[in-house]
């Protein structure tokens, strides 16, 4: 086996561009981020929920009066042509 093949793995800062600052081991250094778990909507729980059941009643109201062609349902609604 191989002697001294592993890389320099020093203590590095990273600061986050909310000031948070997390000190850990990397091989790259000290670097910066624009956003991280302390300010990241996701883990903070102010993320805004999209309303998914709004928009499907809005969907079936709006096509709750249309039938698909050649169902009973739309020949019943359909009066019969006078010959």
């Amino acid at each position: 086996m191989q002697l001294n093949i592993q890389p320099n793995y020093p203590v590095s800062t990273i600061t986050c561009a909310c000031g948070n600052v997390v000190e850990t081991r990397t091989t790259r250094g000290t670097f910066s981020t624009d956003i991280c778990a302390a300010c990241h909507p996701f883990y903070t729980g102010k993320q805004k929920i999209m309303d998914t059941a709004g928009r499907v009643d809005r969907f079936r109201k709006r096509y709750a009066t249309t039938a698909p062609k050649g169902s009973a349902a739309a020949a019943a609604a359909t009066p019969a042509s006078e010959e």
